[in-house]
This record gives structure tokens, C-alpha cells and sequence, in this order.
């Protein structure tokens, strides 16, 4: 009796590669130039195996909501030891005074003769698509230090007041990590929870930057 396909869903990143498999995406985010026609994406397969790659943009709020992009090819084949280039062509109007947050989504399936009564796991590779104006040019590193930070509660909250994403590395207050930190969008709020309750003191943190990397420590204090 043959299995039919089962979905399983994974995301491992890396400060270089994310990899799935056999499937290896040749990044851990895609930053879209403005100022350019399209981005691209290396996909490359090692494995001995060929594989089903089929990509798509999806919107971060979910939903039915439609993400002003197209990839091409949104299916192909690639067999093994191959590699090939998704284009992600922007195909919708986005505001040009600050970044704009999507997630990309890259699916491969392997390649299994129909004679063979083995078990076909799909996995989902899913990075962030930020969209980055050609009106900004310095990026976020260099306007990190315009963040505020104070203690909400149990929180530590910090605001956003530039035009782009922050995504962190790390957020340590005090010397003590906290355990959720992810980003802030430009112009708005973001709390994680703090490690042993509301004190005064400094914070740290790291971004990790456009190659996917982790950025230097910034310091201010807690206000």
C-alpha cells in the first residue's frame, strides 16, 4: 500500500545557509532593493535525490491578504546536484516611507518512483522578505540608537522610531538575556518579557543584519 504525502514543517537558521534535507536556500532573508527590478534567492540541491521546489510570498498577517510579489519559476523541478535562481519581482504598490515585513516560503518535495511504497515529506523552508524603499539608504544598524527602552510591568518595551525593521539577536538587560526576543517594526512598540522583574540598569542588544549575521552590541539605559 503506497503512504500518501504528509506536510512537516521546519525552520533552522543559520548565519550563512538554511538547509532542509537536500534542499539548501542560499539565505536566511531577502532584503528587495527598491532601487532595483527584482531580488533573487539561490536554491541548490546536494543531495543525490531530485526534488519538487515550489516558493511563494506570503503576507505576515496571514489570512487571504495578498503579498505585492512574484516569484518565478513558482514550480520547478531540480534534480540532483543541481542549483537554480527564484527572481522575486515586486507586482503591487508598497510604501516607500519605511520597510515593509513579508515571508517567503520555499517547499520541496522529493522525488520518489511510483513503485516504491516509501513515506514523501514535504518541508517548508520560510525566511523574511523585508522590503526596503529606495528613499532609505543607511539602514538599520545605523539608526539602532534611536531606540527607547523602559519596563512595562513585567515587560521591557522598546519603541521604534525609524523607518525600518530591528530584529534582534539578542536583548539582555542587566547582564540576563531575555528568552523572546524577535523585532520591532518601524514606527510602533514591541514587548518581551523580563528576567527577574523591573530594575533599573542598562540594556544591550544585537541585530542581526542584512547578510543574516549577528551585528555589534549597542548599549543604552532603561528609562
Amino acid at each position: 500500500m503506497k503512504i500518501t504525502s504528509l506536510p512537516a514543517f521546519a525552520c533552522l537558521l543559520f548565519s550563512i545557509h538554511a538547509a532542509h534535507a537536500g534542499v539548501v536556500v542560499g539565505a536566511t532573508r531577502v532584503i528587495y532593493d527598491g532601487e532595483k527590478k527584482e531580488s533573487s534567492l539561490r536554491v541548490e540541491n546536494p543531495d543525490k535525490t531530485p526534488y519538487l521546489i515550489q516558493s511563494w510570498v506570503e503576507a505576515t498577517e496571514g489570512g487571504a491578504k495578498k503579498a505585492p510579489f512574484v516569484i518565478t519559476p513558482p514550480l520547478f523541478r531540480l534534480d540532483a546536484e543541481q542549483k537554480n535562481i527564484l527572481r522575486i519581482v515586486q507586482a503591487g504598490s508598497l510604501p516607500q516611507n519605511q520597510e515593509s515585513l513579508f515571508w517567503l516560503d520555499i517547499k520541496s518535495i522529493p522525488y520518489v518512483a511510483k513503485a516504491q511504497n516509501t513515506l514523501q515529506v514535504a518541508i517548508k523552508t520560510r525566511i523574511k522578505l523585508i522590503y526596503r524603499p529606495e528613499t532609505l539608504k543607511s539602514g538599520p544598524e545605523s539608526e539602532t540608537h534611536s531606540l527607547t527602552w523602559h519596563y512595562a510591568g513585567n515587560a521591557v518595551q522598546v519603541t521604534n522610531p525609524t523607518d525600518y525593521y530591528m530584529n534582534f539577536f539578542s536583548i539582555s538587560v542587566n547582564g540576563k538575556e531575555l528568552p523572546d526576543a524577535t523585532l520591532v517594526a518601524p514606527h510602533t512598540t514591541a514587548q518581551f518579557k523580563a528576567v527577574g522583574g523591573p530594575s533599573s540598569g542598562n540594556v544591550s542588544w544585537k541585530l542581526i543584519n542584512d547578510s543574516g549575521a549577528t551585528g555589534p552590541e549597542h548599549t543604552a539605559s532603561m528609562k
